[in-house]
C-alpha cells in the first residue's frame, strides 16, 4: 500500500529473491540470478484500490491488509510497473493524491519453502512516496521517499502460509554473484572535468522517466529507443533529473559508455522549513541509499544532491555544507554538485560544490521573445560565477517550449523556429566559454513530458527536442549537428568513454 501523488506513482520491478547467504553489507546489489541465487519477478497485473474516503484512511481503519483486497470493495487491474494516473480513464484517479493499495497473490517455489537455510527477500525497486508492506497480513517494512529500492527479509513471514518440513543442514553453500566491472578515475580542476586524466565535455540532455500510458513505469522497449536516440543525437551524457533512475538505466549507461550525473530527489527545497533538521536528516539518509545503490556504476561520474533549491535562504549554507560533506564521506571518489538557479552573489551552497551547475532560461521565462539579449546575459552569467568561485561550470538546463508542427517566421514563442533560434544563441556563448572553464551543456529536455495542469503548460512541458512519442522536432537536428561536430573535435572523449567498462560497449561517442 502506497501514498501516491498525482502523476508520480511508480513501481520498478518488485521481485522475490531467494539465496543461500545474506547480501553483502555496504552496497545494495542488483538482483542477478546465479547458481546460488534465484529471482521471482512480481511484474504483471496487481489488484488495485484507491482510498477515496474523506480522510484517505479507511484502508487503515478497516485493516484492508488482513484479507484479500477484493473483500474490501471494488478493485481494478493495475499493471506493475506503471503510474496508476496514466492507465485508466477515471478523471478522479488521474489527479488522485492519497493512499492507494496494491495486492498480489503468489506461490513460492517449493525449494524455497522446504530449505530452512534459504533466505527470501522481497525487493521493491521504487514506490512513491511512502510505502507500507504487509506479507500475509504481517507488517514487514516501511519506506519513505521514491525512486530508490528497499528490501525486507520475509523468510519468517512466509511461515504463516507454508508448512515447513524439518531437515538436516546441507552444509556450507557457495554464494555466486557476477557483475560487470568498470575502472576509471574522475577529477576536477579549476577549469576542467577529467575522466581518466583527460578533459571531458558533457554534451548531453536532461531526461525524465516519462512516456505515454506508462508514465514513470519502467519499459525496456522505451529505454532502448531512448538510448538509440542518444546515439543518433551524438550525446555522451545525461543528468537524472530530478531523481535516481531505474537501475537498468545505469546498467545500459555502463555498457554503452554514457556518462551520468546522478541526482537525488532533492527537488522543491523552497521554504525555510525545507531546511529543517528533520528534512536534513531525511536528505542524508536518501543520499546513503542512493550511493549504496549506485556507487559501483562506472557511468556515474558526479553526484547531484538537489535541483534548484532556495539556496539563498539563510539556513541553506549549513544545510548544503553538511549534506555535501556527508556525500563526500560516503564516496570520496566522485565530485559533488547541486543544480542552482540562484544569483551567484546570493547562493550560500555554491562554496561547497566541486562543479557549478547553473540553470537559466533567458528569453523564455523573462524578456519574452527577445533572443537578442541571450548572448550578453549568458556570457555575464558565466563570467560572474567563475570570477566568484574559480570552478568548472556546466550549463545544466536551458531551452524553450515548442509544439511540434507549430511554425512561425519571424520566430514566435512555442514555435519550432523559436526553440531552434534560442538554442543557437546559447551555442554561440557556449562555444566561447568551453575553451575556458565551461565543461558541459545539458539541454532541457530530451523529450516532452507530462506535468500538472497549468496556464503555462500546454498539455505538459513541451521543451523536449523530441515529442513525448520520441519523434524529433527541428531543434533535434540542430543539436545532432552540434554534438557530432563536438565529438569529432574532441576525439579523446571516445577513449575516455570506452575505457569505463571492461568489454566492448555497443556504442560510445
Amino acid at each position: 500500500m502506497l501514498r501516491g501523488s498525482a502523476g508520480a506513482w511508480a513501481v520498478l520491478g518488485p521481485l522475490l529473491w531467494g539465496c543461500g547467504l545474506a547480501l553483502l553489507q555496504g552496497g545494495m546489489l542488483y538482483p542477478r540470478e546465479s547458481r546460488s541465487r534465484e529471482r521471482k519477478e512480481l511484474d504483471g497485473l496487481w489488484s488495485f484500490r484507491a482510498d477515496f474516503s474523506d480522510n484517505r484512511r479507511q484502508g487503515f481503519e478497516q485493516q484492508w491488509y488482513r484479507a484479500p483486497l477484493r473483500e474490501s470493495g471494488p478493485t481494478l487491474d493495475m499493471p506493475v510497473p506503471s503510474s496508476f494516473n496514466d492507465v485508466g480513464q477515471d478523471g478522479q484517479l488521474r489527479s488522485f493524491v492519497g493512499w492507494v493499495w496494491y495486492e498480489r497473490e503468489i506461490t513460492l517455489p517449493q525449494r524455497w519453502t522446504e530449505d530452512l537455510g534459504t533466505r527470501v527477500v522481497l525487493r521493491i525497486g521504487s514506490a512513491h512516496y511512502y510505502a507500507i508492506v504487509w506479507v500475509n497480513g504481517v507488517h514487514v517494512v516501511e519506506h519513505e521517499g521514491g525512486h530508490l529500492p528497499f528490501e525486507a527479509d520475509i523468510s519468517n513471514a512466509r511461515l504463516s502460509q507454508v508448512k515447513m518440513m524439518a531437515q538436516t543442514a546441507m552444509g556450507p553453500v557457495s554464494d555466486i554473484y557476477t557483475l560487470p566491472v568498470g575502472i576509471r578515475t574522475v577529477a576536477v580542476t579549476e577549469s576542467q572535468f577529467l575522466i581518466n586524466g583527460k578533459p571531458f565535455y558533457f554534451r548531453g540532455v536532461n531526461k525524465h522517466e516519462d512516456s505515454d500510458i506508462r508514465g514513470k513505469g519502467f519499459d525496456w522497449p522505451l529505454l532502448v529507443k531512448d538510448f538509440n536516440l542518444l546515439r543518433w543525437l551524438g550525446a555522451n551524457a545525461f543528468r537524472t533529473s530530478h531523481y535516481p533512475y531505474a537501475e537498468e538505466v545505469l546498467q545500459l549507461c555502463d555498457r554503452y559508455g554514457i556518462v551520468v550525473i546522478d541526482e537525488s530527489p532533492g527537488v522543491g527545497i523552497a521554504l525555510v522549513e525545507s531546511f529543517s533538521n528533520v528534512s536534513l536528516q531525511h536528505h542524508l539518509a536518501v543520499m546513503e541509499e542512493m550511493i549504496r545503490r549506485d556507487k559501483n556504476h562506472p557511468a556515474v561520474v558526479m553526484w547531484s544532491v538537489a535541483n534548484e533549491p532556495a539556496s539563498f535562504l539563510k539556513p541553506a549554507g549549513y544545510y548544503f555544507k553538511t549534506l555535501i560533506a556527508h556525500t563526500k564521506a560516503l564516496d570520496p571518489s566522485r565530485p559533488v554538485t547541486f543544480v542552482t538557479n540562484t544569483n551567484y552573489e546570493a547562493d550560500l551552497g555554491a562554496p561547497y560544490v566541486d562543479v557549478i551547475c547553473v540553470n537559466s532560461y533567458y528569453s523564455w521565462y523573462h524578456d519574452y521573445g527577445h533572443m537578442e539579449v541571450i548572448q550578453l546575459q549568458l556570457a555575464t552569467q558565466f563570467e560572474n560565477w567563475y570570477k566568484a568561485y574559480q570552478k568548472p561550470m556546466i550549463q545544466s538546463e536551458y531551452g524553450a517550449d515548442a509544439i511540434e508542427g507549430f511554425h512561425e517566421d519571424p520566430p514566435l514563442m512555442f514555435s519550432e523556429e523559436y526553440q531552434k533560434g534560442l538554442l543557437k544563441q546559447y551555442h554561440v556563448v557556449l562555444d566561447q566559454k568551453r575553451k575556458e572553464y565551461v565543461v558541459g551543456e545539458l539541454i532541457w529536455n530530451f523529450a516532452d513530458f507530462m506535468t500538472n495542469q497549468s496556464p503555462v503548460r500546454m498539455i505538459g512541458n513541451r521543451k523536449g527536442i523530441f515529442t513525448r512519442q520520441r519523434q524529433p522536432k527541428s531543434a533535434a537536428f540542430l543539436l545532432r549537428e552540434r554534438y557530432w561536430k563536438l565529438a569529432n573535435e574532441t576525439r579523446y572523449q571516445r577513449s575516455a568513454a570506452t575505457s569505463q567498462c571492461v568489454g566492448s560497449g555497443l556504442f560510445t561517442v
